[in-house]
């Protein structure tokens, strides 16, 4: 048999066409890409097969079954568990805990926190308040401290910083590592350096042994450094913890906290208009494309929901949004922690935008499009009709709580 490799135009073309109903299946599929910080991501929930450390993936993204809406129902393998019974020494990580839960740059920091614990450390994740997140075992956290009470609710960094000076003093971490973010990491961050009175490196995106490279120049230079005590990471700054549980026990402080009066009082929350908040910052996105027909109904919609709105590039380019709206890898990255997708199908370019956003949810009348395989929850069927039911349902909530609290 000749051993020349023979080219199949017309699977060449099924692969270039879109449209065509066997697109999907001629897609390769893609276990690891390049992020905008020039780190290496690899999808580990969409592979569906046996790993070389015997770990069963489960595939998510719907690419083995052609685009169908159906997904094959997967066991859930079981880790295995890492435990460490006297941790040497400490990496002490404060994860900003948006909405009580693990965002993606948290998961980068408890990834880097690993890194650098090895095999005889032991990462502590050092959460304020109250929260909701139940996968902290998958995240790479050996140690939780809980720090409660009135003192931490609302915006209260002096007293924040008070208490990661007790936990510093009783647990003595090798490193303090905190995200580097717009969430509160950066600002908490700086606060307690200058209280340790230690020289944090800021926007580092990659550790190498003893030495650590920051974004400097408006992000145009990398800063080489010797990997100090204090670290304020950036996105992408390592890959999140994925082949191993962790015991996630509790510990406590041993010594009562000092409590001082606060110069800064918390006002509370203002209300602001969804319109006006930028997109790169926009918590919750609301955007439409080309399978958008009633835009009235759309704004509507996104009015209700009081979120901000986006669109494809699409819909810009046919007039129904404003440029500075556009959502991809031509227009804006966001980073939203959930982003609704009205009738768009998934450009490359659109996708690519989205990448870092948390939740992802997708209302589309074709079950194969390439944005239904990235949502987290997809919605079949026209927009419109699923857009009204949705401002009724939201209309009669927000009717159903004032008259209880009347």
């Amino acid at each position: 048999m000749s051993d020349i490799i023979r080219r199949d135009p017309r699977a060449e073309w099924i692969a270039r066409n879109r449209l065509h109903p066997l697109h999907a299946a001629m897609q390769p599929v893609q276990h690891s890409w390049m992020g905008p910080n020039g780190i290496v991501r690899k999808n580990v929930h969409g592979v569906g097969f046996i790993g070389p450390n015997g770990i069963k993936r489960i595939d998510r993204s719907g690419a083995q079954q052609g685009g169908a809406a159906k997904r094959v129902a997967a066991a859930q393998v079981q880790l295995p568990l890492h435990q460490i019974a006297t941790p040497a020494f400490y990496i002490n990580v404060v994860p900003d805990m948006v909405g009580g839960r693990l965002s993606s740059h948290d998961r980068d920091l408890l990834g880097l926190a690993r890194q650098l614990a090895g095999s005889d450390g032991a990462v502590l994740a050092v959460v304020f308040g109250e929260h909701k997140e139940s996968a902290f075992d998958t995240a790479g956290v050996d140690r939780l401290l809980v720090l409660d009470g009135q003192a931490y609710d609302g915006y209260s960094p002096e007293q924040r910083v008070q208490g990661l000076r007790a936990v510093d003093n009783q647990f003595h971490p090798r490193h303090w590592l905190l995200p580097d973010s717009r969430s509160g990491g950066g600002e908490l961050g700086r606060r307690f350096a200058a209280s340790i009175k230690e020289r944090p490196a800021t926007r580092v995106w990659q550790v190498k042994g003893q030495e650590c490279i920051g974004r400097a120049g408006a992000g145009q230079e990398d800063l080489v450094r010797t990997l100090p005590r204090m670290i304020l990471a950036a996105v992408e700054c390592a890959d999140p913890v994925s082949d191993t549980r962790h015991e996630v026990l509790p510990v406590e402080l041993s010594t009562a906290q000092a409590r001082s009066l606060p110069r800064i009082e918390d006002l509370g929350a203002v209300a602001v208009d969804p319109g006006a908040v930028p997109m790169a910052e926009a918590e919750f996105i609301f955007s439409g494309g080309n399978g958008v027909k009633d835009w009235d109904l759309f704004h509507k919609t996104a009015a209700a929901l009081g979120a901000t709105e986006g669109a494809s590039r699409v819909a810009v380019d046919d007039g129904f949004m404003a440029r500075d709206r556009q959502v991809g890898a031509s227009g804006t990255w966001v980073t939203a922690r959930v982003y609704v997708a009205v009738g768009i199908s998934g450009a490359i370019q659109h996708l690519q935008g989205i990448g870092a956003c948390d939740k992802v949810v997708a209302i589309n009348l074709d079950p194969g499009c390439d944005m239904i395989k990235r949502a987290d929850l997809s919605v079949i069927g026209e927009s419109a009709a699923i857009l009204q039911a949705l401002v009724t349902a939201v209309e009669t909530y927000r009717n159903g709580a004032t008259r209880d609290a009347a």
